[in-house]
Formats: structure tokens, C-alpha cells, sequence
């Protein structure tokens, strides 16, 4: 990459991180004022009443980047369009919850928007000599992707820092995947432009927080996270599918199996619960901040494989998500993650005992 192209990366960067930092005191005090505050309860870890709307400093951030070293387009004006909406939803969310269906609906629209106005899609993907073509079917495969990415960071954002963390892990990634190219495309404009803005962020949202994203944040974070991937699969390949899925692997993989965990227990998959990846790692007795760090630690080997598989070193790749892949099915096994052990051995206790009463 050429200096001058990587002086304008730093300065993308560094501009939309200052402008959020300072930005979010006074999206604090607002938060305060209009009511958008999140109270604690049995479900929720913090324990006192948080201003939330942090989103609403991540998308202003956004849109100070867009006009500073942003082009207009129609692609670009389908991205503001359906952000616009993901950020709205969320921020009235934020003041006053509103239906799971409701929030739906908005993520289906911005969806819609970008997919069909944007022309924004997974089009077709090569690999190991074969090639497919979506044809008609790729606009529902894309805006499935784009509904998945925005309740993956959703449902993620349950600890100081946690999604904002993992969020700015994959820009990073992304962003030196696509220094590593040489490309200085959209997608790499808003992938900097996205990292210096949540990053901005994440310095008042890590342990001890002082503001959340909230849904204002977390549906944007995935949107944008969704709209990047989707951009960088022009001329798809398996590599460039896969790579964005395995940055995002623990927050796919704790979307996976919170559906598993409460389709098992005959509960609806939007059911909130106390069961999530870094829930069980609070139960080890882990603080909020050793959490934090355990889940970027793991977040970052799977960046880290997906540059190194990236840079042609495949077995070097293959090694790394080998110990990953143990790692995850250790965590399963050993945690209530998929199904709670205590509530099956007291199952079981209750059937032995009945069986020795009727004998």
C-alpha cells in the first residue's frame, strides 16, 4: 500500500474516533433527558440505571466520515437510507422497548432497501473448481445475511464492551485484508471510517462503562458489519465467504446456540435468557472485564487465521481454527451453553428416585 494511501487510512481513522469520543458525554446527557436508560434486573449484569443511545455517537461518527471521504452513489445512498432506519428503530427502542416484531420488520426494510435499491448481493461464489450462481435466489440469501449479522451483534451485546470490542476486531480485520490487496474501494472506505467511529465509542463502553450502544448501536453495528461483507463479495470466492463468517464466529456461534438452547427447551428463539457464551464465563467466577478479554483473546485468533489463510499459509489456517473448533465443542460440553447440566442430572435424580418408590 502506497503512503499516501495509508495517511489517509490514519486519518479516516483517527477523525471519526475524536469525533465519537467527544461526541458521547453529551449523547449521555441526552439519553438521560429524553429517558433512554437501560435498568437493571435478574436477566441484566450491571447494577445500577445506564444512558444508552452510544449508537446514535457510533452512526453520527458514520456520517461524518461519509461526507468527509465519502462518494455519492446509489449504492451509497441505499447504505444512509437503511442505516438511517436501523438507527431510528433503535433509538426509539431505546427510549421505550418496542416489539420484537416491530424491530423486524424495520431490519427487513433496511434489508430490502439495500439489497433491491443498492443492488447490494451475494450474487455468485467459485471454489475448488466449481461455480455457483444464486440467480433469483440471491436476493433472499442477502438480506438472510444482513437480518443474521444485525441479531448476531444484537444478541452479543450483553457486557461492557463485549460487541463494540468484537465489532472493531472485525473492521480491523477486514481493513488490513483489504491494505494487504491494495483496494481502496467503498468497502474499505467504510471499514476504516466504521473502526475509528466504534472505537471512539468503545473508550466510555469498556469495564467500568458509562454509556451502552444499546439496539440504536448494536442492529447498526451488524447492518454495517453485513453491508461491508457483502460489498467485498464482488467475484466471490470461498475464501472471501468464509473469512467474515469466522471473524464474527463467537457471535454466530452464540446466536446458534441460544436457537438450539431455547428451541430445546420448547421456548420461542427470541426468548431473552442468562445462558449466552460470556454469561457462562461469569460463572467461572471470571469479572466482567476478564470476560471481555477471554472472548476478544478467541475473537482475534479467528482474525488472526482468517489473515493468515488469507496471505496463502493455509495449514498454518487450518491449525489454528483446529484448536479454535476444540476450544468451542470444550466450551459446549463443559457449560450450560446448549443445555443446562444441573437441570438434567436433577431430572435424572428425580426418575431414579420415583423408580426406587415404586419398587
Amino acid at each position: 500500500m502506497a503512503n499516501a494511501e495509508l495517511s489517509k487510512i490514519i486519518i479516516m481513522v483517527s477523525t471519526t474516533f475524536l469525533f465519537v469520543f467527544l461526541i458521547i458525554p453529551f449523547i449521555k446527557n441526552v439519553a438521560l433527558h429524553v429517558g433512554a436508560v437501560d435498568i437493571p434486573n435478574e436477566r441484566k449484569v450491571h447494577k445500577k440505571p445506564m444512558p444508552r443511545l452510544g449508537g446514535l455517537g457510533i452512526f453520527l461518527g458514520f456520517l461524518l466520515g461519509y461526507m468527509l471521504y465519502g462518494r455519492t452513489s446509489s449504492i451509497m445512498n441505499s447504505i444512509l437510507i437503511g442505516s438511517f432506519i436501523i438507527v431510528l428503530t433503535g433509538v426509539v427502542d431505546d427510549i421505550k422497548p418496542l416489539k420484537a416484531s416491530t424491530k423486524f420488520i424495520s431490519q427487513l426494510v433496511a434489508a430490502c432497501i439495500v439489497v433491491f435499491y443498492g443492488n447490494i448481493i451475494m450474487k455468485d461464489i467459485s471454489a475448488f473448481g466449481f461455480y455457483i450462481n444464486f440467480g433469483i435466489f440471491a436476493y433472499p440469501i442477502s438480506i438472510f445475511f444482513i437480518l443474521g449479522c444485525i441479531n448476531c451483534i444484537n444478541l452479543i451485546d450483553g457486557l461492557d464492551g463485549l460487541a463494540g470490542g468484537i465489532s472493531s476486531i472485525y473492521f480491523l480485520t477486514i481493513g488490513i485484508i483489504a491494505a494487504i490487496q491494495g483496494k481502496f474501494s467503498l468497502d474499505c472506505v467504510l471499514t476504516f471510517v466504521m473502526l475509528g467511529s466504534t472505537l471512539g465509542f468503545l473508550v466510555h463502553n469498556f469495564n467500568p462503562a458509562s454509556i451502552f450502544m444499546g439496539d440504536s448501536g448494536s442492529m447498526f453495528l451488524g447492518f454495517m458489519i453485513a453491508v461491508i461483507a457483502l460489498l467485498g463479495f464482488k467475484n466471490v470466492t470461498m475464501t472471501s465467504l468464509i473469512i467474515p463468517l469466522l471473524i464474527l464466529a463467537i457471535p454466530i456461534l452464540d446466536t446458534l446456540f441460544a436457537i438450539v438452547r431455547r428451541l430445546l427447551k420448547g421456548e420461542s428463539i427470541s426468548t431473552p435468557d442468562k445462558f449466552h457464551i460470556h454469561h457462562q464465563l461469569l460463572k467461572r467466577n471470571f469479572s466482567q472485564r476478564t470476560t471481555v478479554l477471554i472472548i476478544y483473546a478467541i475473537d482475534l485468533l479467528f482474525a488472526a487465521a482468517s489473515i493468515i489463510y488469507f496471505l496463502k499459509d493455509r495449514v498454518l489456517g487450518y491449525i489454528i481454527y483446529g484448536i479454535l473448533l476444540l476450544i468451542v465443542i470444550l466450551a459446549v460440553v463443559k457449560t450450560d451453553v446448549v443445555f443446562e447440566h444441573n437441570k438434567k442430572e436433577n431430572l435424572f435424580e428425580k426418575i431414579i428416585k420415583k423408580t426406587k418408590k415404586n419398587k
